[in-house]
């Protein structure tokens, strides 16, 4: 029996990191490597360039594209044949306005590269997450999706959607894979200004107000990377044997469900 007693993945495990050079992906990477991980680390082309990490193997490809998606977990099987672990971190908001000003293409795209993102990476990861040990899956949603915020609409649908997907394929993986959700509120990482890869200024203004979120957040301050790490790798880990289709929410508070 696993020891429950431990926080991090065994030291040894395989994981991989979709969205492995955001804020949150990154931190996640670095942790697993400093706690003796081997880590595949996935995401655009350009972000990879940008954003180097210390993942022992690094795969680009553009999650929305199906035949992308399937070069890199073909490439991944060449890699490592099973995972002890998969983090899917990517995704992104999209600009803020009311719902009659959103293009369809716009629409489109931030389905596609949240909610669509994710079920095609998960059902690719699949046949290596299906072996004779146990395998667990973290996928970040987002605390927009339960207290929904005004000019996001597509982006919280799609990450309502993410979840009730997770939790479906959750309950057809049990009991030898286990998929759980990480729900952060807004984190002090490149995603406020539209994340990495799809703003070319690291300064660009937040898109919202900073003080009137704050005041909302009985923990008084923005998250950083770091608080929603230790949550994804608890339930990486044995200490979430137990645990299968559930949301830990990291918000400071703001949502208590």
């Amino acid at each position: 029996m696993a020891d429950t007693t431990k926080f991090m993945p065994p030291a040894g495990s395989h994981i991989a990191v979709l969205g492995a050079c955001g804020g949150i992906g990154a931190d996640v990477v670095r942790a697993l490597v400093d706690g003796g991980c081997t880590v595949i680390a996935m995401d655009l082309p350009g972000s990879l360039a940008e954003a180097p990490g210390p993942a022992h193997h690094a795969i680009a490809f553009d999650g929305r594209d199906p035949e992308s998606i399937s070069t890199a977990f073909a490439q991944m099987a060449q890699i490592s044949p099973r995972l002890d672990g998969l983090v899917i971190a990517s995704g992104f908001a999209g600009p803020r306005q009311p719902i009659d000003q959103w293009e369809i293409d716009q629409i489109d795209d931030v389905l596609d590269g949240n909610l669509r993102l994710m079920t095609l990476c998960l059902r690719a990861a699949v046949p290596l997450l299906k072996h004779d040990g146990t395998a667990s899956v973290v996928m970040l949603t987002s605390d927009m999706a339960y207290i929904p915020q005004a000019g996001y609409a597509p982006y919280v649908a799609a990450k309502a959607g993410m979840v009730a997907m997770g939790q479906s394929v959750a309950r057809e993986l049990a009991p030898r894979v286990r998929i759980n959700f990480v729900s952060p509120g807004a984190v002090d990482t490149p995603f406020l200004r539209g994340g990495r890869g799809r703003t070319l200024d690291p300064a660009a203004p937040l898109r919202f107000d900073m003080d009137a979120y704050l005041a909302q957040i009985p923990l008084a301050r923005m998250a950083t990377a770091s608080d929603v790490t230790g949550p994804i790798l608890f339930l990486l880990g044995p200490g979430s044997s137990y645990m299968t289709g559930n949301v830990l929410h990291v918000s400071g508070g703001a949502y208590m469900g």
